[in-house]
């Protein structure tokens, strides 16, 4: 989607005035869960990181071991990726929707013993350990993120009570009235 979509400027303005709601006033991360949102919409993206096999890996579980070089990481690259989107997958679902963990807890999933709010963080910051070469420049980015992890949590739920309110046919009426 380009910079000026319709929708890429909703995203963009709902999480820049619910992050300041919840006192986050850095521009760089209402703007970096705005383009996760936005990423996230095709579920192609959500689900991008495979096993060897080329299966899709739903498992926060199974990601961290996707991602940990002892067990199947085949380079430093593949580690920080995998953990920069486990970073942004466990933001996705816990600030948009975080009832849907409890639903995915089920007996053989990996990521049942987890908390996916220290999931994310930890992700964050390995990413943001990554602070030399091509990565220098945005490692400290990712140090915030994981910082920040709670708050933009809250935000995004914010986020989602709005979206809910626009597909609401009594706050679209009401809306239209206060801009009369």
């Amino acid at each position: 989607m380009s910079d000026h979509h319709p929708l890429t400027d909703l995203l963009e303005t709902l999480t820049q005035r619910n992050f300041t709601k919840v006192g986050l006033r850095e521009p760089t991360l209402p703007h970096y869960a705005a383009g996760v949102l936005q990423d996230f919409i095709h579920v192609d993206r959500l689900y991008k990181i495979r096993n060897t096999r080329g299966e899709r890996i739903e498992d926060v579980g199974e990601m961290l071991l996707e991602s940990d070089l002892r067990h199947r990481a085949s380079s430093l690259e593949r580690e920080r990726s995998v953990r920069k989107h486990i970073g942004d997958f466990t933001l996705f679902f816990t600030g948009m929707f975080p009832e849907s963990i409890r639903t995915r807890r089920t007996w053989w999933r990996l990521d049942r013993w987890l908390d996916w709010i220290e999931t994310g963080k930890e992700s964050y910051r390995i990413v943001g350990a990554f602070d030399m070469g091509p990565y220098a420049e945005e490692a400290a980015l990712y140090r915030r993120l994981a910082d920040s992890f709670d708050f933009m949590v809250v935000g995004l739920n914010f986020v989602r009570d709005d979206l809910r309110r626009l597909h609401d046919r009594r706050y679209e009426i009401s809306r239209e009235i206060l801009e009369d």
